[in-house]
């Protein structure tokens, strides 16, 4: 139910929007002249009003960028997530309105729409329209007035509303070469997608014709259109530049996949266990049998009891996910509520896996008892005692789906333990990392200055934050793709990065902040240079050459689950900072992280302090990774406990059938080791062959599951010899309670009636 919940949240997302089966977002694929392909879901200011004036089929265009405001209320700052969006956002995207009207919304340049939740944070409860907030852009603070406050926006959206404020407000950036911000068409219906990609391609190439020309960019870029309802699972062009909660389907597949292999498990079980039942159950057929029992209506009995058993589990079940749902939420990051069990899509899903669950659980074993001849069942020589390749298979297919499990649950372990453990490249320990955000760079020199007077801090530096990345000319007239980092001159050495040649920036040459760059290993490698110092890069964007003067060690300066580009170190004085970084001592943090609070605070007094330590910081980009090591994990431990039980009820049945022998061998003069040994065997033979099935259809599926990984481990046999270790040190433990039982047994009482 849990995973049904999940799945129908996942196919869900944005269908709530009245328009969003004519809604796509233009996305871009760029092939660089060396043939690689990049893709970006992002667009510039220009792309939508011009293939709406140009193109009859689209109807309408709304742009979403999403940026953080600092907002001043009365002598209180706040840092405030909010989304850049166009005038008629409300008549493309549907969002009820607490307050106000969808109307007169967005008409003034200095309104602003907030979510209920924004909303009480800073007026309380009540309507809030007609009041103001100041808005800080361009360093200055300006009022804006709420003119609505919608409600809170659904778990299943991609836009989550914060606040709202207009594109007209900020600065617009012209030109094609901007992939900064999220741009949706509405398109009349019955529209040929594939000929009006075709046309928004051609009215691109005549529209930048001259730009391309003057900028020198060499990429060919062609816009696709991808539908509002594939955006969220979609691997290509994810869900970003504001919109929240992009997801890959592989996460659906992966617990779909565990929720067959528990279903199929517990239905195996329950077949496994009526059929070896029968032993005890022959005499019952037996004798209906003999007194006129119809075969069809001990079927119609044997599947009621299968149905029965089936709805206490349902109504169990509701209990269950009533409790497990909070913690469910945690795991997937997700808010579901437990009303949506009882949506029409749900309940009748649920109505087919109860059906469909009886049915498997009851139907062979209906068909076989029911076709059991009364004498042999009477004498208990009933076929089933003899043959038990049907129970024997089963216990197989269920080890083979726990082995192959655990096999994953180790792999997603070793691979999340890799990528916690790996080495960067550079020093984040004991860093405080405190967010801003264009700050005057007069203020951050003192503050550096004041601060670095003060006890237990070791240094201080800053970047720009965020991930810049850009092109420019190397080597004449090669164009190159690279990301830019602005640093200052105290950046390297307090994350311990080395200089392999040439120098690092120096606060004492002035030219540094206006022409000099450093460039990683990487960049020099994929330049092609043997000889960086004195080489120069020529910039598209402020068409100005810069000196190379030092080459810096690589390091990961990005999560792990993506790879680093080229990466171009600059002091220009025109870019702003967005991070500060402080070394502090770590025998004396709470007094460190005092004092730079203190600092901050009286340097920057309408900025919100917030930081955070690095160390965190990077923990965080894998919090996903994270989570599902743990579902699998649960995932892995229920499928084993389901096999367990089952095997311990054939244990049982099996040590019964076996009463006899078990009796004749220990007067023969068998031990307990020996008998032990020999009831055990069978069944560590089936969990053997279950290995041997579950691995190499583990390994096929977990190396298509690391290839998402640039930084992966390689899969060793050890996990799977681990995993075999594992399952078989269970099962023998299940197994042991009724086998040492029943070697241990007096023969006497079980060969008392012979």
């Amino acid at each position: 139910m849990l995973i049904f919940l999940y799945a129908m949240d996942e196919v869900s997302f944005d269908r709530f929007h009245a328009k969003a089966a004519n809604t796509y977002q233009v996305v871009v694929d760029a092939k660089s002249p060396d043939g690689q392909v990049h893709k970006f879901s992002g667009t510039g200011d220009i792309q939508g009003p011009v293939f709406k004036s140009q193109l009859p089929e689209v109807q309408s265009f709304v742009r979403i960028y999403g940026t953080d405001f600092t907002v001043k209320r009365s002598n209180e700052v706040f840092d405030q997530p909010a989304l850049f969006v166009d005038s008629n956002f409300f008549s493309i995207f549907t969002f009820p309105l607490r307050y106000g009207k969808v109307q007169n919304a967005l008409n003034d340049p200095q309104s602003i729409v907030l979510s209920e939740e924004t909303a009480e944070k800073y007026f309380g409860l009540g309507d809030p329209t007609g009041k103001t907030l100041e808005l800080k852009i361009h360093n200055v603070f300006q009022p804006f007035i709420v003119t609505a406050v919608t409600k809170k926006s659904p778990q299943n959206s991609s836009i989550k509303i914060k606040m709202l404020v207009l594109q007209a407000s900020r600065k617009a950036r012209d030109g094609w070469l901007n992939f900064f911000q999220n741009t949706f068409l509405v398109i009349k219906p019955g529209t040929d997608i594939p000929r009006l990609t075709t046309k928004i391609n051609q009215l691109y190439l005549n529209d930048a014709e001259g730009e391309l020309k003057s900028s020198g960019y060499k990429d060919k870029m062609t816009y696709r259109l991808q539908p509002l309802l594939a955006m969220h699972t979609s691997t290509d062009y994810p869900a970003g530049n504001g919109l929240s909660d992009a997801s890959k389907p592989t996460y659906s597949y992966i617990l779909i996949a565990i929720a067959l292999f528990i279903l199929i498990i517990a239905c195996i079980n329950f077949v496994n266990l009526t059929v070896a039942r029968s032993l005890r159950r022959g005499k019952e057929i037996g004798i209906r049998k003999v007194f006129g029992g119809q075969r069809m209506q001990l079927i119609i009995q044997f599947l009621g009891e299968s149905f029965m058993l089936s709805y206490m589990a349902f109504v169990l079940a509701i209990a269950l996910v009533q409790l497990a749902l909070p913690l469910f939420n945690t795991l997937t990051n997700k808010a579901l509520a437990f009303s949506y069990l009882f949506s029409w899509g749900l309940v009748s899903g649920y109505i087919g896996i109860f059906l469909l669950t009886g049915l498997l659980a009851g139907f062979y074993p209906a068909l076989v008892l029911s076709g059991s001849k009364p004498v042999q069942t009477l004498y208990n020589r009933n076929h089933l005692t003899e043959k038990k390749y049907l129970s024997n298979g089963l216990v197989i297919l269920q080890f083979t789906l726990a082995t192959f499990l655990i096999i994953a649950t180790i792999t997603i372990y070793t691979q999340f333990n890799y990528l916690m453990h790996f080495d960067l490249g550079y020093n984040p320990s004991n860093v405080v990392s405190i967010r801003v955000f264009n700050i005057d760079k007069g203020k951050f020199n003192l503050f550096k200055t004041e601060l670095a007077k003060t006890p237990n801090i070791y240094g201080i530096t800053a970047d720009q934050g965020g991930r810049w990345g850009t092109e420019g000319y190397i080597n004449g007239s090669r164009v190159f793709g690279f990301d830019v980092q602005k640093v200052d001159e105290d950046y390297l050495p307090l994350f311990q990065l080395p200089v392999l040649k040439g120098r690092n920036f120096s606060r004492n040459m002035g030219a540094d902040s206006a022409g000099s760059v450093l460039v990683s290993e990487q960049f020099v490698r994929e330049a092609g240079w043997k000889n960086p110092i004195g080489q120069t890069v020529d910039f598209f964007h402020d068409h100005k050459k810069y000196t190379v003067v030092g080459v810096v060690k690589d390091y990961h300066y990005l999560s792990l689950l993506e790879k680093p580009a080229p990466m171009l170190y600059s002091m220009n004085p025109d870019y702003p900072w967005g991070n500060i970084f402080v070394r502090i001592n770590p025998l004396y943090k709470s007094e460190a992280l005092e004092s730079i609070q203190k600092e901050f605070k009286a340097d920057f007094p309408f900025i919100p302090y917030q930081y955070q330590f690095k160390e965190d910081e990077l923990a965080e980009q894998y919090d996903k990774e994270a989570r599902w090591k743990q579902m699998v994990t649960f995932g892995a431990a229920l499928t084993i406990f389901i096999s367990c039980i089952g095997l311990f009820g054939l244990a049982t049945l099996s040590a019964e059938r076996r009463r006899k022998e078990i009796g004749i061998r220990k007067v023969l003069g068998a031990s307990i080791e020996g008998i032990v040994r020999k009831l055990s065997a069978d069944f560590a033979f089936l969990i053997v062959i279950s290995a041997a099935i579950s691995t190499p259809a583990a390994w096929w599926t977990m190396q298509k599951w690391l290839q998402d990984y640039p930084y992966r481990i390689h899969i060793n046999i050890w996990i799977f010899l681990l995993a075999t270790l594992f399952v078989l040190f269970i099962a023998l433990m299940t197994l042991s309670y009724q086998t040492i039982r029943a070697a241990a047994a007096n023969p006497v009482d079980s060969l008392r009636n012979e």
